[in-house]
């Protein structure tokens, strides 16, 4: 072979060597900004609370992973409500399950007639009281609505 055809081959796999390092860094860059993405961004499974009040049904979603109850315009499910506190409970999702707990209200919350002491997971379909105000609480987890049909 020819000196100059050799040249052009050497190039040729350099070229193509650096090609597929080059694809190679670009698709692991993606897959990590994807799952840091993903990481980052923690979703919770989106909650209702559905509260009785005169005789009709108000439903409160939330697609965030922490919200408080109370009468407080600042909290996220404002209830007027005069045995309610102003910061009565709050509602946390860690660890994979929602929780619940009592802000040192002065009438209590409680989780299916159990007073909440301290943090208790709640399930779909509980009952939390907070004061006189009674809800019931449905997770929309995934699949959560076959699991409820079988």
């Amino acid at each position: 072979m020819s000196g100059p055809v050799l040249l052009i081959l050497r190039i040729l796999l350099a070229a193509s060597l650096y090609a597929f390092l080059g694809i190679a860094l670009f698709v692991l860059w993606q897959d990590l900004k994807y799952q840091s993405g993903r990481l980052a961004q923690k979703l919770s499974p989106p909650i209702s609370l559905i509260y009785q009040r005169n005789e009709e049904y108000v439903s409160y979603n939330f697609n965030i992973p922490e919200l408080t109850i109370g009468r407080d315009p600042a909290c996220d499910c404002v209830i007027e409500d005069s045995t309610v506190s102003a910061q009565h409970a709050r509602l946390i999702f860690r660890q994979g399950q929602w929780w619940v707990e009592d802000l040192r209200s002065t009438n209590g919350t409680y989780l299916n007639s159990e007073i909440v002491l301290s943090p208790l997971v709640v399930t779909n379909s509980d009952q939390l009281r907070c004061g006189q105000a009674v809800f019931m609480v449905k997770l929309n987890y995934l699949g959560s609505e076959a699991l409820e049909n079988q």
